[in-house]
């Protein structure tokens, strides 16, 4: 009886070569020794290769439509198995595929000594000391290299040895029966890990790991202008690797604090000025200092009417990148008192005597351009 090569892709019987292939390297990941160890896995694997090797060329394909079977040979269903369209064996499909060790022994061993990790802390700064650019110094807890045997793992300067289970391999073999017959299945050996040596007399300090954990302080340059998520890269700095490799990079992610003054946006940045409405309408003129401490003497014009806007090109936040300073733009609050007393009475009854202006209804017509009005107008006119 033929087998059902589509049903253990999982494809359609109208699938493409695209589609046969996806559901091929999707399945073979899910199921390789390497990942899944069990025997049904193995024998799962082994289907599927072959399941791949018949609906991968298209006259064996054709074979399976008419109702045949490629693989089968005087009522072995297993026989052809060996062949797989030129492939060595399943763990060679693996290969061609993936560029990994399946099957069959020619991993090589991992190195004993492997690059460090990448680490990440985070820093909270205030705004003046993202404007102006500071330094830091950040206490970690990583991995460094074993002083006492220099990152060597031995405790007597001597070299890692054969390992005696895997003969160097590093990967022990095992034989696997299937419907397919034996399938050859290799995994990592777990004596040395999959490097294919052992150190006999391990360093007490760090097992023989080459590495042990600590706690240090490193000074980080952040850069002016930086801002809530930007990282400084510090490389060399994070984990040394096992066997002494080489260390990772240590990012710093930045943080900002929020300022009792100031809101950010990009490199602009916002403040709201208090202006009493005698000042709005006389004009007047305020003293600040820019986040950078710089003396700013601000105009409000005669006139000024809520929610206008002075904007001072500059004197803003500096750019990371090194371009222009943003803008500090001040929104200006006009305060209308709640509360008169005495000569703010009279002097308000003698304002309104003087004053042509009166409540009213506002149009279209009597709008003034920027009015309130015109600006409500225009927001709705926008939705």
């Amino acid at each position: 009886m033929a087998w059902d090569y589509y049903g253990i892709l999982g494809v359609d019987r109208s699938a493409s070569d695209a589609e046969i292939k996806k559901s091929y390297r999707k399945l073979a990941r899910q199921y390789h020794p390497d990942v899944n160890s069990t025997d049904e896995a193995a024998e799962k694997f082994a289907e599927i290769g072959a399941a791949y090797e018949v609906l991968s060329d298209p006259e064996k394909r054709r074979v399976v439509d008419m109702g045949g079977d490629p693989l089968g040979s005087a009522g072995d269903p297993g026989a052809g198995a060996g062949g797989f369209g030129g492939f060595g064996g399943v763990g060679d499909i693996f290969d061609a595929f993936f560029g990994g060790g399946g099957g069959g022994g020619s991993r090589r061993p991992r190195s004993r000594v492997q690059p460090g990790s990448d680490s990440l802390v985070r820093v909270t700064i205030d705004l003046e000391e993202a404007a102006t650019g500071t330094q830091k110094e950040i206490q970690i807890d990583t991995a460094v290299l074993c002083t006492t045997c220099h990152g060597k793992g031995s405790a007597d300067g001597s070299k890692p040895t054969t390992c005696n289970v895997c003969n160097g391999a590093g990967e022990v073999q095992s034989v696997q029966r299937t419907m397919l017959g034996n399938v050859m299945t290799a995994r990592p050996c777990s004596n040395c890990q999959g490097t294919g040596e052992v150190i006999t007399n391990p360093c007490a300090s760090c097992g023989g790991q080459g590495r042990v954990r600590e706690r240090r302080t490193v000074t980080a340059k952040v850069p002016a202008g930086v801002t809530t998520g930007n990282r400084v890269r510090l490389t060399g700095q994070g984990e040394v690797g096992p066997g002494g490799g080489p260390a990772g990079d240590l990012y710093v992610e930045i943080r900002e604090r929020e300022h009792p003054v100031f809101v950010r946006e990009g490199d602009d940045l916002h403040a709201s000025i208090r202006v009493p409405v005698a000042d709005a309408a006389l004009g007047s003129e305020i003293t600040m200092e820019s986040i950078l401490g710089e003396e700013l003497n601000v105009r409000i014009d005669a006139g000024t009417q809520p929610s206008d806007t002075v904007r001072m090109r500059g004197k803003g936040m500096p750019n990371v990148r090194g371009g222009a300073h943003g803008d500090l733009v001040l929104h200006l609050d006009v305060a209308v008192p709640t509360h008169l007393h005495g000569k703010q009475k009279e002097a308000m009854r003698k304002l309104r005597e003087v004053s042509k202006d009166a409540p009213e209804l506002v149009d279209t017509d009597s709008a003034r351009s920027g009015s309130l009005f015109s600006r409500l107008r225009q927001a709705f006119n926008q939705r």
